[in-house]
């Protein structure tokens, strides 16, 4: 996957990506998720990869100050004209590169968007990045199974998957290796299908405790 295709490829699932992704067990999970996520007035949040916005439709937006990134004009279209009358901002950036202020947001929102980005690493590093020191991160994705590798099948059909925008193979626990030091899982449970979507808490380790 590299940013040129995926913008070809969500040219496309703009036009189907509620009927699929924001219904049945997919709204089942985003509305287990949000709904035991309590944000606080006036926290400022950043949704990465928000897509057509089916997150934002589940959280009471009006009192926070959000700002809502995707790669896909498309994508962000769609979203920008379901919230075309709230102060949301909605800007088109790359996740692996955001030209965004280092330790501002108080909450960052990562759903299916780990999985689809060219380098998963670089994204997480990015919203470590902009994430203040204390702040958390909410993830809904899918990823490899813990401690094993894909099975024979899931190995043979990841490349075709890949074609169509995401990716199946993506290892939180080794992105969690590769950025330990700066962060550590408050929650990390299966959501949907066996365990293949999880919702992962990520806490953002503040260096001033560590000094302490």
């Amino acid at each position: 996957m590299n940013n040129h295709w995926n913008k070809l490829i969500y040219k496309i699932w703009s036009r189907l990506y509620d009927n699929f992704f924001n219904t049945g067990k997919f709204l089942h999970a985003r509305k287990e998720i949000f709904s035991k996520t309590n944000f606080l007035k006036n926290q400022k949040i950043l949704f990465v990869g928000v897509g057509t916005g089916a997150d934002l439709e589940l959280i009471n937006h009006k009192e926070l100050d959000i700002t809502s990134i995707d790669y896909s004009d498309d994508m962000l279209n769609k979203a920008k004209e379901k919230f075309k009358d709230s102060s949301i901002k909605f800007i088109k950036m790359d996740a692996q590169e955001m030209s965004l202020s280092d330790f501002y947001f108080d909450v960052v929102i990562g759903s299916l968007v780990l999985s689809v980005v060219p380098d998963a690493d670089k994204c997480l590093k990015e919203m470590l990045r902009v994430l203040k020191p204390s702040g958390e991160i909410i993830i809904f994705d899918k990823f490899a199974p813990k401690n094993k590798g894909l099975s024979p099948f899931k190995k043979v059909i990841r490349p075709i998957i890949k074609l169509i925008g995401t990716d199946i193979g993506v290892n939180f626990e080794k992105l969690y290796e590769k950025n330990k030091d700066n962060l550590f899982v408050k929650e990390d449970i299966p959501i949907m299908f066996d365990g293949m979507y999880r919702k992962i808490i990520i806490k953002k380790v503040n260096t001033d405790d560590l000094s302490l």
